[in-house]
């Protein structure tokens, strides 16, 4: 497991849209680009192992968004979905990148869900050609957001996120991870370390927005991958408590030609839990 230390060493400041920004890049740039996004409330440390495989076949790029990980955490921020997708936009274009593939979790899903649905109504400049999904609230009527989520939404928001303590965390951690694989000290510490970092918690019920959001725009954002021109995959822990077999079944249920791996003893962090079992999974939807 590359430690948080080793991670940060390995990639770049960037100023994005007027803000810092970690950023990550490896393997050839030669190579096809793939983009990884992550999920809330982590960051790209999420994806360190997957990272050896990946950069052997890709050049991989990914960053911490805004009010995540090592990244600026403005409290005057509004941490629009839009505004998250214009900073990969820029970034990638800023690299002289036109043509990606998406790799995305969670929170990360949403982003893409829009990064696509600009694709789809023509209002981008670069080119997805496919786009893969782990967990993550795809639909709105299918996400169970844990009781910290819903405080985090309500008028205690911001004082909720200042009592979240450590111990809470790994708690919320231990129930959303599958039993199988539950997150080990070095885990549960680096995801603490990059949610604090910065007076990370000071914003989290501004970054939980993402909830109300997705209600607001579901038509674009399902619509974007029903209406989607390129391949679309799903790969998900069915353990996962927020958006797992449920979920699982609603993309059966909604979109097309659904392509699926179902992980049926993964939880909400696949991509943490067995990574090489996902790595192998998106390699195959790739061939």
């Amino acid at each position: 497991m590359i430690s948080l230390k080793e991670w940060e060493q390995q990639g770049q400041y960037e100023k994005i849209k007027e803000r810092q920004i970690f950023t990550r890049q490896g393997g050839d740039k030669n190579m096809p680009a793939l983009l990884l996004i992550h999920g809330y409330p982590s960051a790209s440390w999420d994806w360190e192992g997957m990272w050896d495989e990946l950069t052997e076949r890709y050049y991989v790029i990914t960053l911490d968004m805004l009010g995540f990980g090592l990244s600026d955490k403005p409290k005057d921020a509004s941490y629009l979905i839009s505004e998250q997708a214009d900073i990969f936009e820029s970034f990638l274009q800023t690299l002289g990148v036109n043509n990606y593939h998406i790799l995305a979790h969670d929170y990360g899903d949403t982003v893409a869900q829009e990064l696509l649905a600009r694709q789809v109504n023509g209002s981008s400049k670069l080119t997805i050609h496919s786009v893969c999904f782990l967990n993550g609230g795809l639909f709105p009527e299918t996400h169970r957001p844990i009781l910290v989520q819903k405080l985090l939404l309500s008028p205690l928001g911001p004082l909720v996120s200042k009592l979240i303590s450590k111990q809470k965390f790994a708690a919320n951690l231990q129930r959303i991870f599958g039993p199988k694989t539950p997150p080990n000290t070095e885990v549960i510490d680096t995801l603490w370390q990059l949610l604090t970092h910065n007076n990370g918690l000071d914003v989290m019920h501004k970054l939980i927005n993402y909830i109300p959001q997705r209600k607001k725009y579901r038509k674009r954002w399902v619509g974007a991958i029903i209406d989607s021109p390129v391949p679309i995959k799903l790969i998900a822990g069915a353990k996962d408590p927020i958006s797992g077999q449920h979920m699982i079944e609603r993309y059966r249920t909604l979109i097309p030609n659904a392509n699926i791996t179902v992980m049926p003893d993964l939880g909400h962090y696949p991509q943490i839990e067995d990574a090489d079992a996902i790595s192998t999974a998106y390699l195959q939807f790739r061939d």
